[in-house]
């Protein structure tokens, strides 16, 4: 098992996750968080501290899906070990559904 971002976190990027996890194992896009799941220990900790709830295990019926756009861009994006700063604009999109569609970003984000 390991955790995957999912949907919720594009266009908010909250980055509480970041602080918690043991590992390192988070990547930063230009507008979302990717967990690497090699690099992932599976411990849990990251997930409840999404506000978006926006990090889960690998269970659901479209992990699948989701553990693929995780390692595709952990492999593009700068890793990340410690907390940025949030999109200010982060509060508008925290109840939006289905962002990744019409506005994922591929590009990297800044690191830290």
């Amino acid at each position: 098992m390991t955790y995957i971002v999912k949907d919720s976190c594009v266009k908010c990027k909250y980055m509480d996750c970041v602080e918690v996890c043991p590992v390192d194992c988070f990547y930063e896009g230009e507008n979302m968080l990717v967990i690497h799941p090699d690099e992932c220990i599976d411990c849990g900790v990251c997930e409840p501290e999404c506000p978006v709830e926006a990090i889960s295990d690998d269970s659901g019926e479209d992990a699948k899906k989701w553990i693929d756009i995780n390692q595709e861009y952990a492999e593009k994006w700068p890793n990340i070990n410690k907390m940025g700063t949030p999109p200010e604009d982060r509060e508008k999109w925290k109840e939006v559904k289905n962002k990744f569609k019409d506005h994922f970003s591929p590009n990297p984000g800044k690191g830290t």
